[in-house]
């Protein structure tokens, strides 16, 4: 097997269609077939099912996938590592995250990042954790900014490095009108008889909420699913429900209309970590510096 061909399979399983990753890559979609074919005769048994809405991986595709998902990445590390050794800067940063560190966090240490590396192109993806760590093991991504919810597991490192960032305490927003909006301490027991406003069944927030129905024994109705933290906020204005918001996200949101509380005895935090490979390259070390920056001001 060669690592040009492991590469041609990380990029199909990580766009989900041939079509995709051969336009990402540049290339024909009959000439990566072409590449994954003999792949397929080198292991010696079906990497891919091929179907006409995309190709999904076997369980050889899967176990081949993440070992060439370390040689991608190795060899990217390899490429940079000589850049540096030339003292040539580096070509590009890629960055992951999800949107409220994107809207938050980023925008500031970007903007220093630019300042310090005006020549490295920057690059900005949108993942809803805890997608993007293959990305980081393959070197598709420079450097992930994710986040943990109580009550979710953190997935595996892989050989990463994982560095906690801001620990993001989840407030309780009620009404304004609220009957408990006097209240400076309340439980989540007084809430079970309100609507409340949550992520879906998937969603990281959905699992922290479940996480106090088990812990309490309190069982409150999800009125209203979203994942969109200001579609939140305006249903809860608009005397809709209740729900938990990240403390970093309102210290820039519009509050008219709300009120935001802690729980008594109870103080849910969501994690944010960022994810790159270990020993990074200068220019990702810089813009980890500077979103530690950018997070103390919400500390």
């Amino acid at each position: 097997m060669t690592a040009e061909r492991l590469r041609v399979l990380v990029e199909v399983a990580h766009a989900g269609s041939i079509a995709t990753a051969a336009r990402r890559m540049g290339f024909t979609p009959s000439a990566l077939s072409q590449q994954l074919a003999r792949l397929e005769r080198e292991a010696g048994c079906t990497l891919l099912e091929r179907r006409a809405t995309g190709a999904s991986l076997t369980e050889a595709g899967r176990l081949l996938v993440r070992h060439g998902e370390r040689i991608a990445g190795e060899l990217r590390a390899a490429e940079q590592a000589m850049r540096e050794l030339r003292e040539l800067p580096a070509a590009d940063l890629s960055v992951g995250t999800f949107a409220t560190a994107g809207q938050l966090l980023l925008p500031p240490a970007m903007r220093a990042f630019r300042q310090a590396h005006p020549s490295t192109r920057l690059r900005l993806t949108d993942l809803e954790p805890p997608d993007g760590y293959d990305l980081v093991v393959a070197g598709d991504l420079d450097l992930l900014i994710t986040h943990r919810y109580p009550g979710v597991r953190l997935p595996p490192v892989r050989g990463l490095a994982r560095e906690p960032l801001l620990a993001d305490r989840l407030r309780l927003v009620l009404p304004a009108d609220h009957a408990l909006a006097t209240a400076r301490r309340p439980r989540f027991e007084d809430f079970a008889d309100d609507d409340w406003i949550s992520g879906d069944d998937r969603a990281p927030s959905r699992v922290c909420f479940e996480s106090l129905v088990a812990a309490t024994g309190v069982a409150p109705r999800v009125a209203y699913e979203t994942r969109d933290y200001a579609g939140i906020l305006a249903l809860v204005r608009a005397g809709l429900g209740v729900s938990f918001v990240p403390d970093s996200l309102l210290t820039t949101a519009d509050r008219s209309g709300l009120v935001v509380r802690d729980l008594s005895g109870r103080r849910p935090v969501r994690e944010i970590y960022t994810v790159h490979r270990d020993r990074p390259p200068a220019h990702v070390a810089t813009m980890v510096s500077l979103l530690a920056e950018s997070a103390r001001r919400f500390r």
